[in-house]
């Protein structure tokens, strides 16, 4: 790989090892340090999301206009000062102010990171795009496990830990990113492929496949907010908790050996891969739903990581796949919004769920809502198979 490449892993590394010290503890915080009901720490969360929606789409618009490196280090700067902010005043309500302003900076960066390590590297394909998820995925192996272990200490040496890691973000780019020689037109972002779209079967297909994805991170993003508090309700402690989050980015990178040939043999059939891996996720979160003990958390993870890696990837593949030439760059956005929109209602949905029924209640009916990812998984393809009649019938 190029060495600009290499910096651009060592830069998403360190940047998710930092934003990972803090999002696993987030509802904790807000939950048990600043006594806020899991419904305002759900929408303290929908705000921090919503954020970085609008971040990520300017993101994009900042990379065509003035280049990924003034982009990145914008973002940067941005999410550094929310830190000392954040690091000096994390009562109530300053804490939601400086989080909706790292999630919206922390939104900048990672449209401009993917699209620069392509431009990097063009001939190495999704091997480039491949090594960035990994560099994510060893981020979040190692942040919430160093995060337990300070939380534990004090929660104040969270923030600050956090500030130090973003401040050796801003050394790597400053200095390794500012010499790529990468034009800012070589990628479009969503805004600009956002033009009148001419074939919608495609698009049709896409937003269908992707409400079945929303409700997949709606009830995934539980583990990020009720599931996290109901932890600690069982006496489990921070090390524990962000343990959970250690196993799942290690087995992400250890399981790849087992889960590729699985992944080949169903390569022509996403369907069956969207329907396994959501099925995998539904047993995830039965499981949980007994969960007492430290060690049915463990096994509970182990299958949602299990599925996730069947789900997660076999989207952006359909996108990639339904994309028209031209318009990969404004599909793939849909599927990283979706994403994003799930995250953002996921805390409060969950949240309200317990105040209003209980923690047993809230794992039932989003186990069963789950469920119902299932049929567009299965028939998002009907607007394609509908076009495709009508275009036989047009030529008879």
């Amino acid at each position: 790989m190029p060495r600009s490449v290499w910096l651009l892993i060592i830069g998403m590394l360190v940047n998710v090892t930092g934003s990972s010290f803090l999002w696993p503890l987030n509802t904790i915080y807000l939950h048990e340090h600043l006594g806020k009901s899991l419904s305002v720490a759900g929408l303290v969360l929908m705000a921090n999301a919503g954020a970085g929606i609008f971040g990520n789409l300017l993101g994009g618009y900042l990379f065509d206009r003035i280049g990924g490196y003034k982009s990145i280090m914008l973002g940067i700067v941005i999410t550094i000062i929310g830190l000392i902010g954040l690091t000096l005043w994390h009562g109530w309500p300053h804490y939601v102010w400086f989080l909706t302003i790292i999630g919206f900076s922390g939104g900048i960066v990672f449209p401009s990171m993917y699209a620069m390590v392509g431009t990097a590297w063009p001939e190495g394909g999704r091997k480039a795009f491949n090594a960035i998820y990994l560099a994510q995925n060893l981020g979040v192996a190692i942040g919430p496990a160093v995060a337990g272990i300070i939380a534990d200490a004090s929660f104040d040496y969270i923030f600050i830990a956090n500030l130090g890691m973003y401040l050796v973000f801003f050394f790597i780019a400053f200095f390794g990113y500012r010499k790529f020689n990468i034009s800012p037109n070589m990628h479009t972002s969503v805004i600009n492929e956002g033009k009148k779209i001419r074939n919608k079967s495609p698009f049709y297909a896409l937003l269908i496949v992707t409400s079945g994805y929303l409700i997949c991170w709606l009830v995934y993003v539980q583990w990020q907010s009720t599931i996290a508090t109901y932890t600690q309700e069982l006496g489990l402690t921070l090390k524990h908790y962000s343990l959970l989050w250690t196993i799942n980015g290690l087995l992400i990178l250890a399981a790849q050996p087992i889960i590729q040939p699985i992944v080949k043999r169903l390569e022509h059939r996403i369907k069956a891969q969207l329907v396994l891996g959501i099925v995998i996720m539904m047993i995830s979160f039965i499981v949980v739903g007994y969960a007492q003990v430290f060690s049915m958390f463990v096994t509970a993870m182990v299958i949602l990581t299990i599925g996730e890696m069947f789900v997660w990837p076999a989207v952006p593949t359909l996108a990639s796949q339904l994309a028209p030439k031209g318009r990969e760059g404004f599909y793939q956005g849909i599927v990283n919004s979706t994403a994003t929109v799930g995250r953002m209602l996921g805390p409060f949905v969950g949240g309200v769920l317990v105040d209003q029924y209980g923690m047993t209640a809230m794992f039932l009916i989003l186990t069963s809502f789950m469920a119902l990812a299932i049929i567009p998984s299965l028939y998002y393809d009907r607007p394609l198979k509908k076009a495709m009649l009508k275009n036989a019938v047009d030529v008879e």
